[in-house]
């Protein structure tokens, strides 16, 4: 069993090998690179929007199909770690740096990016103008589309060969899943009989309210990259009191202090654990109605059922026309979110202002496009000198 210290060793070679991949792995696992640039004096011509939940690492990887618990699946934001009461503008701006550096990754020219910054703008507004009752769920691209059918097609079967890599109950120890001391077992054992955690779980489709819980197996988690070095468990729990069990599996993940900067006077829950569900309840109901927060060994966590059809997007290699389509799909997803929670006369007076900052017959707004490409040249300049750093590192 690995100690604590050689524990925290290892997730921090992963995370830094993981983060040399690509320019895009890079800029999905380097939240801080994006907010030190925004402290700068130089964007004070950003627009501010109303002070809402915001995703705060809203890049591509963090959008994808999520169930809800009553067995519908939309496209939806799929990671609130960083989530603050904060300025819309900055999920825009952190989306279309995701979008172009994956249009880099597929080799499109920087035109297209020019036209998916275009696009991304144009599904924004129209998402905060939807339906706020009504899931964004019209005019899918084909790679958007491809995913969902995918999403909404698997079982646990699935679920379990791709996380546990085996249905039977256990969790297999190994590269991924590291034991656990006495103290996290023991932990973990007390959080499955807290009622708060029962009556998430039993929540769901085809579950009787009343069934009982049992801890079946459990182990450290090495999943992610962003999040790599906090505590992180899977948990595999029976749900049933007799006949055919349930079974589902679990990730316990630790909150931390979010990077992104919170609107002056916001009210927001001082727990950090509270304050990822509340924003996930508010940007992606789907999701957040599935996660309850929790404390253990002194640690605020985040406790949430996986379910088969969370998924992250499979979008690579796209072709310009599909780049822009898929840019603008997903700028209608985070509108919508934006929008929910905004009333009338809000929705109205922020989408006038980016109206009005947005000048006829020019592909992106000023704001954006200079924001993007002051970004993307620093994000590549800082994963080269990333990659010479640790990529090379094992040889060395």
């Amino acid at each position: 069993m690995p100690t604590s210290d050689q524990r925290a060793g290892r997730l921090t070679a992963a995370r830094q090998l993981k983060m040399a991949r690509s320019a895009h792995a890079y800029m999905r696992g380097n939240t801080e690179k994006f907010y030190d640039w925004l402290e700068g004096a130089a964007h004070k011509d950003l627009p501010e929007g109303p002070p809402i939940w915001i995703c705060g690492d809203c890049h591509m990887g963090n959008l994808g199909p999520v169930a809800s618990l009553k067995g519908r699946v939309g496209i939806q934001i799929r990671d609130l770690d960083q989530t603050v009461i904060g300025n819309p503008a900055h999920d825009i701006i952190r989306l279309g740096l995701s979008l172009s550096t994956a249009a880099r990754g597929s080799d499109l020219p920087g035109v297209t990016t020019a036209h998916m910054l275009e696009g991304l703008m144009a599904g924004y507004q129209e998402g905060l103008a939807a339906d706020k009752q009504v899931e964004v769920d019209e005019q899918r691209p084909r790679a958007v589309h491809v995913s969902l059918r995918r999403a909404i097609g698997r079982r646990w079967r699935e679920l379990a060969k791709e996380r546990i890599e085996d249905i039977r109950p256990t969790i297999p120890l190994g590269k991924r899943f590291w034991p656990l001391d006495d103290e996290e077992r023991a932990g973990l054992a007390a959080l499955f009989e807290t009622e708060d955690v029962r009556a998430m779980l039993t929540a769901a489709k085809d579950r009787d309210e009343d069934a009982e819980i049992e801890l079946v197996d459990a182990a450290y988690w090495m999943k992610g990259c962003s999040s790599l070095g906090r505590l992180r468990y899977a948990a595999l729990v029976r749900i049933g009191n007799g006949g055919r069990p349930d079974y589902a599996l679990i990730d316990l993940k630790e909150a931390v202090a979010s990077l992104a900067p919170r609107a002056a006077g916001a009210d927001m829950p001082r727990s950090n654990s509270e304050r990822v569900v509340t924003g996930a309840r508010a940007l992606s109901p789907y999701l957040g109605r599935r996660m309850v927060p929790a404390r253990m060994m002194n640690r605020g966590l985040v406790v949430r059922e996986l379910m088969p059809q969370d998924l992250k997007l499979d979008i690579e290699n796209l072709s310009r026309e599909e780049a822009m389509l898929v840019a603008r799909y997903l700028g209608r997803v985070v509108g919508h979110a934006h929008g929910r929670q905004m009333d009338d006369a809000t929705t109205a007076a922020w989408s006038d202002d980016l109206t009005r900052r947005w000048p006829k017959g020019l592909d992106a707004p000023f704001w954006l496009w200079n924001s993007i490409v002051d970004l993307a040249g620093i994000h590549e300049r800082a994963y080269l000198e990333h990659c010479r750093r640790y990529a090379l590192a094992p040889a060395a």
